[in-house]
């Protein structure tokens, strides 16, 4: 076996492992970082990296040493749902920035935040005035979170009225052109309504690309461009 074949064998085989145990860890890892994990995912790339290029280390000795660093953050993400106390350890907790219009100089420093970066981080949440927040926190994840004061805050509808309106989830019922049982299931709705809703607009189930629905039988319909395009 020729370097070019076992190094790309190898990468293969590395990237099917990664995606195995990062389906593993959830989603969760991959939106919300923590400071070990930001840590843990930089050591092993960096461990992927050579297992892929070195041909001098053996795979399964690279394996093992990425499934260690990958149950590491696993167990911790295990206790830190039975354990408050390890959560707040291992991830942190938040800190106040901002109360009641007046910046927390201490925490700012605590953080090795700067006012400039507070102020961009406020910048990008369209907010230019200090003196209009009423809250702000950095997260544990890195994410400045931000609650305007009520004077500040957009109109809502219930500021106005007293009534408000029930929000009915919508779920797919076709997608591209075969019937999306599930969705018909969480909506109590049927094959035979909805092949009869398509029979009473002269529409095939084969023309149809996305189809969607509520509750309340409200049903989308959009189509196939080359049907539209006849």
């Amino acid at each position: 076996m020729s370097e070019y074949t076992e190094v790309a064998l190898r990468s293969l085989f590395v990237l099917i492992a990664l995606f195995l145990i990062t389906k593993l860890l959830g989603k969760k890892q991959l939106s919300q970082l923590s400071f070990f994990e930001y840590i843990t995912g930089i050591t092993v790339g960096s461990i992927a990296g050579t297992l892929s290029m070195d041909l001098d280390v053996k795979l399964l000795e690279g394996l093992m040493s990425i499934l260690l660093w990958f149950s590491v953050p696993f167990i911790f993400s295990f206790i830190s749902l039975k354990s408050v106390k390890f959560r707040h350890f291992v991830e942190g907790t938040p800190t106040v920035f901002i109360e009641n219009g007046n910046i927390i100089e201490q925490a700012l420093k605590k953080e090795k935040f700067s006012s400039d970066e507070l102020l961009e981080q406020l910048r990008k949440k369209n907010i230019f005035r200090v003196s209009d927040v009423e809250f702000a926190t950095l997260d544990t994840n890195g994410e400045l979170s931000v609650m305007l004061k009520k004077e500040k805050q957009p109109l809502l509808y219930e500021d106005i009225f007293d009534t408000s309106f029930k929000v009915i989830p919508v779920h797919s019922v076709i997608s591209d052109g075969a019937i999306e049982r599930k969705g018909l299931t969480s909506l109590g709705l049927s094959e035979d309504w909805l092949m009869n809703q398509l029979k009473r607009r002269n529409i095939n189930l084969d023309n149809v690309f996305l189809a969607q629905a509520d509750s309340s039988g409200k049903l989308t319909i959009d189509l196939y461009d080359w049907f539209l395009s006849k």
